[in-house]
């Protein structure tokens, strides 16, 4: 059948292209770019040859800015929706495009340097993977990835190809992540023990029925590709391009679209790696008068889920972190003006700690002390290296650092830092599709070194999960 059909490579041939293709990567690294490209090629010093898979929405946004970082050039495109990728296609005419991102990898690979991916979440691992075996560099949107054993993978890999990686939450190059660490370095709140994330996501349809009728693919998409990992099903109308977020094979739902922005700050100010339990409590849906309504393959529209990190070495204990989706916001604190915003349009970050509080709003802009007044007040020195360009030099700091080479420069989202951060957001999606296997509000605990949760077991299978016939990692 048609649907079976799932790849122009065989098993053998991407085995094949990979280790070629790795040999030939390896080969062509050391000879001169102008070599290659003839004359008038810049060498590969002084300027990153680039493929965008995705070349639409996000990532034609993603691709817009690295090339405005002056030292990028976008050398292919790759997308599996021609409407998508036309205004990137107008816009960078020189660069060759693919509908399939393995046959630019087996035809292109001593090509380019770098991989940036902007696809749905549930290809982003096999791309980046892939790449990364081919020694590029990598920028993948966030969340990271689909499931927790992809994450692990490539954060081990980024070491492992010794590549430069960075993950697509901009707001970790903000000064406001950097202003809330030094606050807390300084003891100005004293040690915080619970913060609160919160969001208005989602704003895509959550906690449907999957759409009983199919409708024509259109002509411009291959859908087959679209789909990649994830199992087969009838094309549908309205989930692509966006709402893809709110089903579980394609998407994380508003954990995995907002979390690394709002979860970001968390994680460096009290240095938080790996979570050790998580509970969750999600938002029925009524289908009819008193019918309370059950769709295992949508995220529900709207859950409260708690999160407990142990002792950092800047943390005198554990850490609490509630993260509140669906519109929900935590109370908001007495030490806030009754006219005074909490966060901005639905999301914000709050950190509680034993001597006082301070807020951020999304992508940790406009941070806070609390009472407001306290913020005239108190003056810390500027003990953090800024960003040029804040969120928008996110890019241009991961095309420096590949430039640069492995190793020579940190990163604001690495994937060291970014694995983690995903596999805790990730981790916390598993207690909310355990309310799907019944298993209610309970405290689940989570086995880091073996990625399993070990008093639940029914979840585990979401940890990683099965890819379609004939995409492997």
């Amino acid at each position: 059948m048609e649907e079976q059909k799932s790849d122009k490579l065989s098993d053998n041939s991407r085995r094949k292209f990979l280790k070629t293709g790795a040999v030939a990567a390896a080969g062509f690294m050391i000879v001169p770019r102008h070599v290659l490209g003839g004359k008038g090629f810049t060498a590969p010093s002084d300027r990153l040859l680039i493929a965008g898979v995705g070349a639409g929405g996000k990532g034609e946004s993603d691709i817009q800015n690295f090339y405005k970082s002056g030292k990028a050039e976008i050398a292919f495109l790759c997308d599996v929706d021609d409407r998508r990728a036309a205004s990137s296609v107008k816009r960078f005419p020189n660069a060759k495009y693919y509908k399939d991102w393995r046959e630019m990898y087996d035809k292109e690979s001593k090509n380019f340097d770098a991989v940036s991916v902007s696809t749905p979440d549930h290809n982003h691992a096999i791309i980046a993977y892939h790449a990364m075996q081919l020694g590029k560099h990598v920028y993948v949107q966030k969340p990271l990835t689909h499931d927790i054993y992809e994450a692990r993978l490539l954060t081990d890999a980024a070491k492992k190809y010794k590549v430069v990686t960075q993950m697509g939450n901009q707001g970790a190059s903000n000064d406001g992540t950097r202003q809330l660490a030094e606050w807390y370095d300084a003891d100005i709140i004293g040690d915080v023990h619970t913060v609160y994330c919160w969001t208005d996501r989602p704003v895509w349809p959550q906690g449907i029925a999957w759409p009983k009728t199919p409708t024509d693919i259109l002509k411009e998409l291959d859908w087959n590709l679209w789909l990649g990992t994830a199992p087969f099903k009838d094309y549908v109308s309205n989930l692509v391009p966006f709402n893809w977020r709110g089903w579980w094979d394609y998407g994380t739902g508003a954990l995995g679209d907002m979390g690394c922005h709002l979860m970001e700050a968390p994680f460096r100010v009290l240095g938080l790696k790996y979570a050790k339990d998580v509970q969750a409590s999600v938002g029925s849906v009524y289908v009819g008068e008193f019918t309370k309504g059950r769709f295992p393959e949508s995220c529900p529209p709207s859950s409260h889920i708690t999160l407990t990190f142990p002792k950092t070495d800047k943390t005198k204990g554990d850490v609490t972190i509630h993260w509140m989706d669906g519109g929900i916001q935590p109370e908001r604190p007495e030490e806030l003006g009754a006219n005074e915003m909490f966060g901005d349009d639905g999301n914000g970050t709050l950190f509680i700690g034993t001597k006082g509080k301070m807020i951020a709003s999304t992508y940790s802009a406009n941070p806070l002390l609390l009472p407001t007044s306290r913020n005239s007040e108190v003056k810390v020195n500027q003990t953090l290296q800024r960003i040029p360009g804040g969120a928008n030099g996110h890019y241009a700091q991961w095309v420096e650092g590949c430039l640069a080479g492995y190793g020579k420069t940190q990163l604001s989202s690495s994937f060291d830092v970014a694995g983690p951060l995903t596999e805790a957001l990730l981790m916390a999606n598993l207690a909310v599709r355990g309310h799907e296997l019944k298993g209610g509000h309970i405290k689940m605990l989570w086995d880091n070194d073996n990625m399993k949760i070990t008093n639940f077991d029914a979840v585990n299978q979401y940890v990683k999960r099965d890819y379609r016939q004939g995409w492997t990692l």
